[in-house]
């Protein structure tokens, strides 16, 4: 039977009308219908109080967070106009609070209500209004105070109004439906975060944020008095390249010859720092996530001011390749805040600007106060651009690098053929297989003969490898034992780089073992040997020992034979057990040989069987702990590794090897 098609006519047209216009697709104003977009339905209400304070109006703002998830921002602004508009001849609250596209900020380009101004379009009010299971407003204008109640998108109750003598502000508290939203539970960080943010950028204004926790409230305050300047002082801190620079700039540009001027305010603040690189734009104080027009000026001005100056001095080497901006802002702290009374949002959402007479008024601004501040400050001049070049070097450096780890480790070769005596297993499913990592080609015999080939492989190792953690990774991947072991691992490495980020080739999904159990005698040697196998897995492959991939195989001390049987003891304590077990009978005791002195039966029975052996895992659950030690005994900490010695060396005389 044919599937019945749905009819598709004149009718089939609809339009969403009122609320449903925010309830039924937030993800249009809000960017989603996730927590992303409920944490901006709050921004919306909080940016209203914004352009109210930086006109003037109130020099406090405070968010409550509630214990029910409800949300309240109060200001002291001018009060939102919610009377009678003789104009259109409406209510204001039925135009704020109920109609999209209404509002008093289409007309800043013409000396309107405000001079700059975070809300544009006349949507955010409105819609979290829509968005919201209830919504009370209670707005004080100096001589009136009115109280509306909204819920589900919908007034209930009508305007009420009474005199009032006191100090003039909004102040809405709302609950985000979750009926809209599908989680709204915002966690305290994205407020902590959004009020610092505007705290920086709206110099002098306090933020207060209340957070319900437990039936009280945790409050927390944000202040800088010198705005973006304060950020930027705090970020560099006392051993900056150089000191902080910051430039004003106010200027009417357009965005194409026959569109109309506007007005622009441009604030920078910026400093060099070999430890710190921040880079942040904000516009009219919302912070642009994606950047857009600030981002673009940036990168153009830095690069060509700094790439100018290493020409002029000589400081490039001879057919050296230009700097790029990725190079100057892994030293730069750079903190834009622009404004502008016309702008061009890539969304409602506000996280990129497109204004192209923008874009073109921060680069003049910038190319022109970089070229006075290079003159004026020879000395900042030249620790820039050095500092520059060392970016540039060592992020071509690292690219030569990634290649050749690249090059090495996941070309598709036959491991088998390529790595020298590496021994594999039959099975091809990753979840049985092992390999045990053992020491040199005598102990590769005797655990060969007494594996179980189906899924146990063997790869020997010739003497002490690198210590990882003293070498530079160029000298690590040109050590052949360290490539092959990487390569039989198939996972690749994890490369931490300040340099080049993208250096990194590993995949924790290629591994090709289940365990990777490292077999080395139990002498001093041996365990020498251990430490700076976990000392390479640690540097570069640290994720294997955080899902617990790694193991220590415990070989026997002592073999401990009677007439009728035979003991391994892997400590002194286990030996005195037998021992005494064994009173009143002939024994011999056999110190414990090298695994390649051990018999295949031995060795399957004390280290290969997965019925019999002993296995430590190693785990990573004092993970702080763990990179602190390896640093201190596998590191360049000297000093550090003698005055351990000095305060704990006797607590291990007993295990000194000093034959």
């Amino acid at each position: 039977m044919a599937a019945k098609k749905a009819v598709y006519n004149d009718e089939s047209i609809s339009m969403l009308k009122g609320a449903d216009r925010v309830r039924l697709r937030p993800a249009v104003i809000f960017g989603s219908d996730g927590i992303e977009g409920c944490e901006h339905s709050i921004f919306e209400i909080l940016s209203n109080a914004i352009d109210e304070a930086r006109e003037g109006f109130g020099t406090e703002i405070t968010v409550t967070r509630y214990a029910d998830h409800s949300v309240e921002v109060e200001d002291h602004g001018r009060g939102i106009p919610v009377d009678f508009n003789n104009k259109e001849q409406r209510y204001n609250w039925e135009l704020v609070f109920c109609e999209m596209y209404a509002g008093g900020k289409y007309n800043n380009d013409k000396n309107g209500s405000y001079e700059y101004s975070l809300g544009l379009n006349g949507l955010g009010l409105c819609a979290t209004q829509y968005a919201s299971a209830y919504m009370d407003a209670d707005i004080r204008t100096g001589d009136t105070r009115y109280t509306l109640h909204f819920e589900k998108g919908e007034n209930v109750g009508g305007l009420h109004k009474e005199p009032y003598k006191g100090k003039s502000g909004s102040r809405i508290r709302w609950m985000p439906d979750l009926e809209v939203f599908t989680d709204i539970d915002v966690p305290a960080e994205y407020y902590k975060d959004i009020l610092r943010r505007q705290a920086i950028v709206n110099d002098g204004i306090r933020f207060v944020f209340r957070d319900q926790v437990g039936g009280k409230f945790e409050i927390t305050e944000f202040l800088y008095k010198e705005g973006i300047l304060d950020h930027v002082k705090e970020i560099a801190g006392e051993d900056a390249l150089t000191g902080v620079q910051f430039w004003q700039s106010e200027k009417k540009v357009r965005d194409r010859e026959d569109k109309p001027e506007y007005r622009t305010k441009i604030n920078v603040a910026v400093a060099f720092s070999n430890k710190f690189h921040v880079t942040e734009y904000y516009h009219n104080s919302s912070w642009l996530e994606h950047g857009g027009a600030p981002d673009k000026a940036a990168r153009n001005a830095f690069v060509y001011q700094i790439d100018s100056y290493l020409k002029h001095t000589g400081k490039y080497n001879k057919n050296e390749s230009k700097i790029t901006f990725n190079d100057v802002e892994d030293c730069l702290i750079l903190v834009i805040s622009s404004f502008s009374n016309q702008t061009s949002y890539e969304n409602q959402t506000k996280k990129a600007i497109t204004n192209k007479g923008i874009q073109e008024a921060m680069v003049e601004m910038l190319r022109h106060n970089l070229e006075v501040w290079f003159l004026e400050n020879p000395a900042e001049a030249d620790r820039i651009s050095a500092q520059v070049l060392v970016n540039k070097r060592s992020r071509e450096d690292a690219e030569k690098t990634r290649l050749n780890i690249k090059k090495k480790l996941t070309s598709t070769m036959d491991v088998t053929s390529r790595v020298a005596k590496f021994v594999d297993c039959r099975s091809r499913d990753v979840n049985e297989r092992e390999i045990f990592i053992v020491e040199g080609d005598s102990a590769l015999g005797a655990c060969k003969q007494a594996r179980d080939p189906n899924f146990q492989a063997i790869m020997p190792i010739r003497g002490k490898i690198l210590n990882c953690l003293k070498a530079d990774y160029d000298k690590i991947f040109k050590s052949e034992i360290i490539t092959d072991l990487i390569k039989v691992l198939g996972c690749g490495v994890q490369v931490k780089s300040k340099a080049n980020k993208e250096l990194s080739t590993f995949d924790l999904s290629l591994l090709r073992w289940n365990k990777v159990i490292l077999c080395t005698d139990a002498d001093v040697d041996g365990f020498q040997i251990r430490v700076l196998l976990l000392t390479m897995l640690y540097r570069l492959t640290p994720a294997l020992i955080e899902v617990g991939k790694v193991f220590i195989a415990e070989s026997p001390l002592y073999e401990i034979t009677s007439k009728d049987e035979t003991y391994f003891a892997y400590t002194e304590q286990e030996k005195a057990d037998f021992l005494a077990k064994l009173q009143g009978k002939k024994y011999t005791i056999q110190r414990s040989k090298g695994l390649g002195e051990n018999e295949p039966d031995m060795m399957n029975l004390t280290t290969m069987n997965p019925a019999t052996r002993r296995l430590i895992q190693v785990l990573p659950s004092d993970a702080e702990r763990t990179a602190q030690l390896f640093d201190l005994f596998q590191g360049n900490d000297l000093t550090g590794r003698k005055d351990y010695i000095a305060e704990h060396g006797t607590e291990y005389i007993d295990a000194l090897d000093i034959s």
